[in-house]
């Protein structure tokens, strides 16, 4: 048995910056700033970005803030995943049903979007069937701590059919999606379709990199015959 726990944003979809435009669209009318300053976005639980964006604002990192930038992000996240050219990345549709054929694979996701956040936008481009459970950026701004709750998620679902930790694969575009892996013991797919180019990501080594997931070939390979 082998998992696959994916990343979305620059890994498994491009949404054409719309989860950014959202986010902060709910912090301005939220708060009524009218021009909130950046903070960074990659590789970040939503938690985390949220707890920079109140810090530099001067705004206290309290549920009852969190509670209404969220709402207010998922309020517009519809609107503007409708608005954008966004689409999925290369290979994943095809790689998503080769894995899905496979009775010794199970996928889920570790990932830093809220879990309505990550429905929603894995709906809008059809392809959230294929993950029927996972771990998010809802309440942790540490991603470490999502992948532990996403360890956690296996080893309840699988039971004693829980795989070694060295065939459980986290898959993500970023360093922190390595550093995650490596901080549950477990594999690291990178892949450069995000912002990290492949020799930053190399300098986080992973266990594998790849240009994209159009030739998934190499770690098809390691995950060995059906």
């Amino acid at each position: 048995m082998y998992v696959a726990l994916f990343d979305i944003d620059g890994t498994l979809i491009s949404s054409g910056g719309a989860g950014g435009a959202a986010l902060m669209g709910s912090f301005r009318d939220t708060f009524a700033i009218r021009d909130p300053r950046p903070v960074k976005f990659s590789g970040r639980t939503d938690r985390a970005i949220a707890g920079d964006l109140f810090q530099l604002h001067g705004l206290e990192n309290n549920a009852e803030n969190w509670g209404r930038l969220r709402d207010g992000y998922l309020d517009r996240l519809p609107n503007e995943l409708g608005q954008r050219t966004g689409t999925i990345l290369p290979g994943i549709e095809s790689l998503l049903e080769t894995l899905d054929a496979r009775a010794d694979i199970v996928m889920g996701l570790l990932t830093g979007n809220l879990p309505d956040g990550a429905r929603l936008k894995l709906e809008h481009f059809g392809i959230y069937q294929y993950f029927p459970f996972g771990a998010f950026g809802e309440l942790h701004e540490n991603r470490d701590d999502v992948a532990r709750d996403a360890l956690r998620m296996v080893q309840q679902r699988l039971a004693d059919q829980t795989p070694a930790q060295d065939r459980i694969w986290v898959i993500g575009d970023t360093p922190f999606d390595v550093q995650c892996a490596r901080a549950i013991g477990c594999q690291a797919l990178a892949v450069a379709t995000g912002v990290h180019d492949r020799d930053e990501l190399a300098l986080s080594e992973p266990d594998l990199l790849l240009d994209d997931l159009d030739n998934a070939g190499p770690w098809l390979q390691q995950l060995g015959p059906r």
